[in-house]
């Protein structure tokens, strides 16, 4: 099967859909007989550029110019649009593909249905976040100009994915009719694993960790306005690290400078994949205060580590906190503090929820995720053959 895949955003572009993008093609790589293209951006080039990540996949980069690698602005994701579209009708001269798989309905969903039209080529959408109206308020205005092309774009797909049922809930509003499957996200075991032992001495600090971008809808402040709230009720030996960068890191240190929090409160910046799992080993709580979530992976990564988390009511947490934290409402940075107080209270209650971590990671798995992605795309290329 030849695949011609869709991504406005890869690393080191964007955030976590470029991430999936990544990992399922890793899993694709193993595979026998599939064969990849992928259309995505460029933020440096001005010229189309293209790189071979494994035998059978090879990446193609169009020239976006972003200004934040973060997030894409508007005038960026129809630059996309543009661009993709015309490097898939040039593919379309040597290759021929059997199916068209894109990553978000916006932007690479429309690209997947003008090629569909011009190309007659099936096409599948992955829902994954702030292409979905009234994920993300930033785009608020955009979700209603877009409403009526985003259910074009779904009512024509072959196939439909969202990241969790709460993710699939939301795009129901949008189009109630939408045949949506549930396909969530994966985490490698065998790369984030606890440390071999996670008891630590009672009297040491504890480290809080929260890892992602630096965007509103991360809702870290929420985070730091809870650090304050501990300290003021005498909760000295806690650190708090934030990992991650984003137009939002002025702000957030602006404010921890107003909480008085700066000396427990670190933020480190962009960190290599080897430093990001040394800094899990090295956490006692992973906390996403985040305001909304399709499936967050660094939650997938902290289970891994064998972490006790604290998370809002968001995403697929139903699927992945289970025994193993505590969920709390988003926006409530009194109901963090009190959650993160119960768990520094009690590290034998870190250890038990850390080992359910642990045992819930081992649900998921990319590979597993890579297998359904494929039969969506054979179930795509079945009803054009039926």
């Amino acid at each position: 099967m030849r695949i011609l895949m869709l991504d406005n955003e890869f690393p080191p572009l964007g955030g976590g859909t470029g991430i999936v993008n990544q990992r399922v093609l890793e899993e694709f790589s193993k595979m026998e007989g599939i064969e990849v293209h992928l259309v995505t951006s460029s933020i440096t080039e001005r010229t189309c550029t293209s790189e071979e990540m494994s035998p059978g996949i090879r990446i193609y980069k169009v020239p976006v110019s972003n200004k934040c690698i973060h997030h894409s602005s508007n005038r960026e994701l129809l630059a996309y649009a543009i661009r993709g579209y015309l490097m898939c009708r040039t593919l379309a001269r040597n290759n021929k593909y059997d199916v068209c798989f894109a990553f978000a309905g916006v932007p690479a969903g429309s690209v997947a249905y003008l090629f569909s039209l011009t190309h007659h080529v099936p096409y599948v959408v992955s829902l994954q976040g702030s292409d979905v109206p009234g994920f993300e308020q930033r785009y608020r205005l955009l979700y209603l100009i877009l409403k009526p092309a985003i259910r074009l774009i779904w009512r024509k797909a072959s196939g439909l994915t969202a990241q969790s049922e709460r993710h699939k809930r939301l795009a129901l509003r949008t189009d109630p009719t939408a045949q949506i499957a549930v396909i969530g996200n994966g985490v490698d075991t065998n790369v984030f694993r606890p440390r071999a032992e996670r008891q630590r001495n009672h009297d040491a600090a504890v480290n809080i960790l929260t890892v992602g971008r630096l965007i509103e809808r991360k809702g870290h402040r929420f985070l730091l306005q809870a650090a304050a709230i501990l300290r003021k009720r005498g909760y000295e030996s806690v650190n708090f690290q934030v990992t991650g960068t984003g137009d939002a890191a002025d702000g957030l240190k602006q404010l921890c400078t107003e909480l008085g929090v700066q000396d427990c409160v670190h933020f480190t910046g962009y960190l290599s994949r080897e430093e990001i799992i040394a800094t899990y080993e090295n956490a006692d709580i992973f906390v996403l205060p985040s305001l909304n979530e399709g499936m967050s992976i660094s939650l997938l990564e902290a289970l891994a580590a064998g972490l006790p988390v604290v998370v809002t009511a968001t995403g697929g947490t139903s699927r992945m906190v289970r025994g193993n934290g505590v969920i709390v409402p988003k926006g409530d940075a009194e109901a963090l503090a009190d959650a993160l107080a119960r768990l520094i209270d009690s590290p034998q209650q870190r250890e038990e929820m850390g080992r359910r971590s642990e045992e819930l990671a081992q649900e998921f798995s990319w590979e597993e995720v890579s297998r359904q992605y494929l039969a969506l795309c054979e179930q795509a290329l079945e009803k054009v053959s039926a």
